[in-house]
């Protein structure tokens, strides 16, 4: 009996049998951590190895091309090449492109480009890549100076802030973590997704994982934000999935006066072309 279950000649989307494909489909995943993961901590906000495997895993085939337009620590890519994909990042960051190519010694092929997304996606042909999946910077909360989010345990072995001892991305105008205003951020960012979905294959699907966070001390729904967004430009919305991060720490942040929520979860925000 085949534990992995049967694969169906007519599935035109991806490698998964049936039963694999079916355990993907949860609302909720609970994110995995992996020896890979370990060097990419020198990168503020990076997600994890495994997590991006399954997402890979679902929407693509071996040998198909994955774009990630702001590929930071190269997760994306490192997934892809684990699976036998062809991986393609793009980064403004020139600190970031070099912490890939470590990552990354030894592998096979892969594309990293340090520069704008706004003027490199536009050097690919059209409906070039038959998956998207990034995690864009979020606004300009890595300009918030709360110690407790910063706090650096690595050398006792692990990492206990989601972004420690990490200053900003970058001092750049273009840089989606630069904008003055949230609705800056939004419009920037609709511009090179707008971009990205012309190079994306017709019935093909595009992730965005972030989460909910702070604007001038409000609580912001990021996600209705995005979803709007990527439907003005012509993506379809198919759905949510909740990556639970249990191992974060907790923080007393409005305590005791007001209920002030901490993110435990990262927003997996599916869409089809």
């Amino acid at each position: 009996m085949n534990e992995k279950g049967k694969y169906d000649k007519r599935n035109k989307l991806n490698d998964l049998t049936g039963k694999e494909w079916l355990k993907l489909t949860k609302s909720y995943w609970f994110s995995e951590k992996c020896k890979d993961d370990k060097i990419a901590y020198n990168h503020p906000a990076p997600f994890m190895v495994k997590d991006i495997e399954k997402l890979i895993s679902m929407f693509t085939k071996k040998g198909m091309n994955v774009l990630d337009p702001f590929v930071g620590s190269g997760t994306t890519i490192l997934a892809s090449n684990n699976l036998d994909r062809i991986g393609y990042g793009i980064d403004l960051n020139e600190e970031y492109i070099n912490l890939c190519e470590k990552r990354l010694e030894n592998k096979n092929t892969y594309y990293l480009i340090q520069g704008d997304s706004n003027v490199e996606l536009s050097k690919f042909d059209d409906e070039f890549f038959d998956y998207i999946v990034t995690s864009p910077p979020y606004h300009n909360i890595l300009k918030n100076t709360a110690s407790g989010l910063r706090s650096d345990n690595s050398k006792k072995g692990y990492r206990n802030g989601s972004r420690q001892g990490i200053e900003y991305y970058s001092d750049k105008k273009n840089d989606l973590g630069n904008q003055d205003t949230f609705e800056d951020f939004i419009k920037l960012l609709k511009k090179i997704m707008k971009k990205a979905y012309n190079k994306l294959k017709k019935g093909k699907y595009c992730s965005i994982i972030i989460s909910d966070f702070t604007v001038e001390k409000k609580e912001v729904c990021v996600q209705s934000y995005i979803v709007r967004m990527m439907e003005d430009i012509g993506f379809e919305f198919v759905g949510t999935i909740a990556l639970l991060q249990d191992n974060k720490p907790l923080y007393p942040f409005g305590y005791p006066y007001a209920y002030k929520i901490n993110h435990h979860h990262q927003n997996i925000i599916n869409f089809r072309k």
